[in-house]
């Protein structure tokens, strides 16, 4: 009896002390981590409401058209037009972007600008020319998420430049259904996901970040020469800003 109580007694003193075991970590599914995911969800906004694109958006540098049908954006070709963008009036620096996009055609190449900015120098006759970064969209196997500088330099990436089709292209965009892009830009980087896979992780130059820092977030119907009409539809554009890095 002895000796078990002093058993106690040492054992009690060890907890006292800070040896006994060590305390179980949460788990991410335990309820202190509800708050962190109701605060991670907070600062998000709808580019676009399903319904809508007259007050939030505008159509740049070309004759492209856009309608709302069925809760997405639907961008269609015209014949003879340079590529055009479906712009955002409000301008974004750092930020995360989520949407979903669907090419009806896999013959039509199309793209999200990021930061792009309207130099109204440039093809004057549709009120300015739009450039800057752009996140690929095209059929698959192809380079969808690469990043290309539209109007500022082309590809940013290094791997569509690579002659090994292996690196330069890949098969993560599905044909024929709705595709989920991720990108997050903050500072001179830039991040892409494709259906949960990453597609790039670039650093651009000091001196293209000092000219492309903030700008519009723009849905581009690119030119196709007297072809189609063919159509691409966007949907759930979610964007919430970050902290400059």
């Amino acid at each position: 009896m002895r000796n078990a109580i002093a058993l106690s007694a040492l054992l009690s003193a060890a907890l006292l002390l800070g040896y006994g075991p060590t305390p179980t970590p949460l788990k991410a599914d335990d309820h202190a981590s509800d708050e962190a995911t109701e605060t991670n969800q907070e600062g998000w906004i709808d580019l676009f409401d399903g319904e809508s694109i007259e007050s939030d958006w505008q159509v740049m540098s070309g004759k492209a058209t856009y309608r709302v049908e069925d809760g997405s954006i639907v961008g269609t070709t015209e014949p003879g037009s340079p590529n055009t963008f479906l712009c955002t009036k409000r301008t974004f620096g750092d930020f995360e972007l989520t949407f979903e996009v669907l090419l009806h055609d896999n013959q039509l190449n199309s793209g999200i600008m990021i930061r792009c900015l309207n130099d109204e120098n440039q093809n004057q006759q549709y009120g300015g020319r739009i450039k800057g970064p752009q996140v690929e969209i095209e059929a698959g196997p192809g380079q969808s998420g690469f990043i290309y500088g539209e109007a500022s330099g082309g590809w940013l990436s290094p791997e569509p430049k690579s002659p090994d089709r292996s690196v330069s292209t890949h098969d993560h965009f599905k044909n024929g259904v709705w595709n989920e892009y991720r990108i997050v830009a903050q500072g001179p980087r830039i991040q892409t996901w494709l259906n949960g896979e990453m597609i790039a992780d670039l650093t651009v130059s000091d001196r293209y970040q000092e000219q492309y820092a903030e700008g519009m977030i723009g849905l581009q119907v690119h030119g196709v020469g007297n072809r189609g009409p063919f159509t691409v539809r966007w949907r759930n554009l979610k964007l919430r800003e970050l902290p400059a890095e």
